[in-house]
């Protein structure tokens, strides 16, 4: 933004949200936010990737689960401030644009970019990045938002209302990816919990009246990950995206010509890792340009590329011929990746490294609560706050607190 340059102001707007219904915006700044191409490119990056080839509905994309985000915080806003905490008005905005933009470093289709194609950064990273340049455009009115973002504001349960195991960002989705996959098991009651909230000693909690509903969110998340966001099908899936990215990048690196746009040029053909991303603005404008039409769009066309490799990962995905994949409890020998290697490479005549692509051994966990990490506070009727493991009279939520761990096998067939 140039100096002196007004930042324009919209009027007020109603958004029909097919989860919440109707969402009003009680900032006209917010609105001028979601107006930038930065946020209005979340249009065009997928909530759950790949997960529509197992639930056709699951199509919803990142810019309706923040603005289900900012719905939600506005909310819980207003009821702590009902209960008698000060939440100043400057304070609201930090935490309302920290939760709108809390997933704006998200690639398309997230991971996969992550394990593929960028080195070594996490996209909670490059949400701190844009923020910080958003800052610059806005003249310093995103400081009070980036403290409470990364936990430096004094206030710490307004980073908990962003970030913690208790947050609108995992109210919202839990919600909307239930709403759109069609898994029942995941709805949650989003709106009965935060009529729960409090404050205490500045750590946000739950009422002790909303234990039930905590024990139904925490068993929620359980499900959704099994059915939903680690769904084998959708593993197999993904796992052949990241391949497909793979095997394009190490074709860039040879020198040879793939098909790709000039956001997904910049990544093919240069190791871009977090040093390129804190080093200046180049690798982060063409990050911002970089969603998954560009991804989807080469997908369609290495269907047809010279190389063998990437050319069936591709149509495997086009067509949703996707690899089987196997569960396990024990981690996958490495004998029997061998053994399926060899005999992808017999039956397709291509060497052991490049039938190395169509076999894919690795691991997946599943924590649906933990008692260590920013655990979920219960104030009790005689004033007591416990963790709410503790709180509650279900073995569930002790069993839950764990960890799963299982290891799959996907191959070509």
């Amino acid at each position: 933004m140039k100096e002196n340059e007004v930042v324009k102001s919209n009027k007020r707007k109603i958004i029909n949200d097919p989860v919440y219904g109707f969402v009003t915006f009680r900032h006209d700044f917010l609105l001028d936010l979601i107006d930038h191409p930065y946020f209005q490119r979340l249009r065009r990056i997928a909530q759950l990737g790949l997960s529509y080839l197992v639930y056709p509905g699951a199509v919803h994309n990142r810019f309706q689960h923040a603005i289900g985000a900012l719905h939600l915080m506005q909310n819980a806003i207003e009821e702590i401030r009902y209960k008698g905490h000060e939440i100043t008005k400057e304070e609201e905005l930090g935490c309302l644009c920290a939760i709108l933009f809390h997933d704006i470093g998200h690639g398309p289709f997230s991971h996969a970019l992550e394990h593929s194609i960028v080195d070594k950064i996490h996209h909670e990273q490059i949400s701190a990045y844009l923020m910080n340049d958003l800052n610059e455009q806005y003249n310093g009115r995103f400081d009070l938002a980036i403290k409470i973002f990364n936990d430096k504001y004094h206030k710490r349960f307004l980073h908990q209302l962003v970030s913690s195991q208790l947050d609108m960002d995992r109210l919202d989705y839990l919600a909307r990816d239930s709403f759109f996959s069609g898994v029942v098991e995941g709805q949650v009651g989003s709106e009965r919990i935060i009529k729960m909230l409090d404050v205490v000693n500045d750590e946000l909690v739950v009422e002790e009246k909303g234990i039930y509903s905590i024990e139904k969110f925490i068993v929620a998340r359980r499900f959704m990950y099994w059915q939903v966001y680690l769904h084998k099908t959708v593993l197999s899936a993904e796992f052949m995206l990241v391949n497909a990215l793979r095997r394009a990048k190490y074709l860039a690196e040879q020198g040879e010509v793939v098909f790709c746009s000039p956001a997904l040029y910049y990544f093919l053909y240069n190791k871009i890792g977090k040093g390129d991303f804190e080093k200046d603005g180049e690798a982060l404008q063409h990050f911002i340009a970089l969603d998954d039409f560009d991804i989807m769009g080469a997908i369609k066309v290495w269907q047809t590329n010279e190389d063998r490799v990437l050319a069936e990962l591709a149509k495997g995905i086009v067509n949703r011929s996707l690899f089987k994949i196997e569960m396990s409890r024990k981690p996958i020998e490495e004998a029997v990746v061998k053994k399926n290697i060899e005999r992808i490479a017999n039956e397709m005549n291509l060497s052991f490294e490049e039938a190395s692509y169509f076999v894919i051994s690795d691991k997946v966990h599943n924590s649906a609560y933990s008692v260590k990490t920013d655990a979920i506070k219960v104030k009790m009727k005689d004033g007591q706050i416990l963790d709410a493991a503790q709180a509650s009279d279900h073995m569930n939520l002790q069993a839950l607190s764990g960890s799963v761990e299982k290891f799959f096998l996907a191959y070509k067939r």
